[in-house]
């Protein structure tokens, strides 16, 4: 590209005033094609919250047994802060022993330990002991599930309301898929010592043992947790995640007709997920995007590159459409300062543009006086270079 005299004079006037913005690191949402009989479904990227498959997942559902996991959650926190410990006794009301459902057998006047009473609520979905909980931290389970709904919407959740500690059908209780996902993300960054509950397989209270209901314990080594969930209303659902090749997924299905179903279903979509998605690193911090061309600097150019590494969970058939180009500032004028911006980096993924700032990767000083006067004589006769993109996806 060669430039006027004029455009050079006006270009030599010039002075950049750089401006340092951060690098927000993002990825397009991804929309796989995915059939599946599961009436709601989530399944998310851990790492970004990114939606990468749903359907129905805002709609409003009954979620079972998965409220448990906001019971959980609170629990959790207040061990966390300090305020609980795992060998702290909570005494088992009349009300608590006398629930319905899936139960952990707590006997009522006895004073049961925390972990105890965890194990029972993540391993054996125990209706009783998630009551306890509730009655022992707040003092009513009506207070509980208001601490529930609170704490649902400080993280995002929306559309949860709780109505009770144990998913227990009432007129209350509502969630959706979306929200779920939202909560175990949480649960799972969060809490990354406590979570480890979620992988037990099996629990035995009073001389009774439980296995976990999680099917997906048994049918994928690399799945982790969540919890399940059953009435009728609802039908059979799942909130689950997996880790596999250093990428974690969360998975949401909801509204299935048996434990079969719910088995089969939740074991093909997590595998399916790990199959269609992989993470990506589509620009790295230590790699040169471009080399700019520096008008009267001491070199002729500068190295370019993002601040941050950038790695995306895309399928396969989005990630070979995907396109990138630079757009720089018209005049990058010497002294250039390492870190200052002086362009963009843009990533077309799935037709949504990404913007990543691009940076000097060193100091170029302006020319001394002497040679200023040279050079711009020589950029003015032979032109300046137009910038030089590295290759790369």
């Amino acid at each position: 590209m060669t430039l006027t005299a004029m455009q050079l004079y006006l270009r030599l006037c010039l002075q950049v005033a750089a401006c340092f913005v951060g690098l927000v690191l993002a990825t397009a949402s991804v929309r796989a094609d995915i059939i599946t009989p599961s009436e709601y479904v989530m399944i998310m990227d851990y790492d970004t919250g990114k939606v990468l498959y749903e359907k129905n997942a805002d709609v409003p559902m009954k979620p079972a047994s998965m409220a448990k996991m906001m019971t959980v959650y609170l629990a959790f926190k207040q061990i966390k802060e300090g305020s609980l410990r795992l060998d702290d006794k909570f005494i088992v009301s009349e009300k608590a022993y006398r629930k319905g459902g899936s139960r952990t057998f707590v006997e009522v006047g006895k004073q049961v330990s925390v972990s105890d009473l965890l194990r029972g609520v993540i391993v054996q979905s125990g209706n009783d002991a998630a009551i306890v909980i509730a009655e022992g931290l707040a003092g009513t389970e009506d207070a509980f599930a208001e601490e529930m709904t609170s704490q649902a919407k400080k993280l995002g959740m929306e559309n949860s309301v709780f109505g009770n500690s144990t998913g227990w059908p009432d007129e209350v209780t509502m969630t959706t898929a979306h929200d779920l996902a939202i909560l175990a993300r949480s649960i799972i960054r969060d809490f990354p010592d406590l979570y480890k509950i979620y992988s037990e397989t099996s629990f035995t209270y009073n001389n009774i043992k439980q296995n976990n209901r999680n099917p997906l314990l048994y049918s994928l080594d690399y799945a982790d947790g969540l919890k399940t969930g059953h009435t009728n209303a609802s039908g059979y659902g799942l909130t689950a995640s997996a880790v596999r090749d250093g990428m974690r997924i969360i998975l949401v299905v909801n509204g299935l007709s048996s434990m079969k179903e719910r088995r089969l279903e939740s074991t093909r979509l997590m595998d399916l997920s790990f199959r269609l998605f992989q993470k990506y690193e589509l620009l790295n911090s230590d790699e040169v995007v471009v080399n700019a061309p520096v008008w009267l600097g001491e070199e002729e150019s500068v190295p370019l590159t993002v601040e941050e590494t950038v790695t995306a969970v895309l399928d396969k058939k989005s990630h070979s459409k995907l396109t990138r180009r630079t757009e720089l500032q018209d005049t990058i004028n010497a002294p250039v300062v390492k870190g200052q911006q002086l362009g963009e980096v843009i990533l077309t993924i799935d037709g949504i543009d990404e913007r990543f700032p691009l940076v000097a990767t060193k100091d170029i000083p302006e020319l001394p006086f002497h040679r200023r006067i040279g050079a711009f004589f020589k950029q003015l006769i032979f032109g300046v270079d137009a910038p030089a993109p590295v290759e790369g996806n």
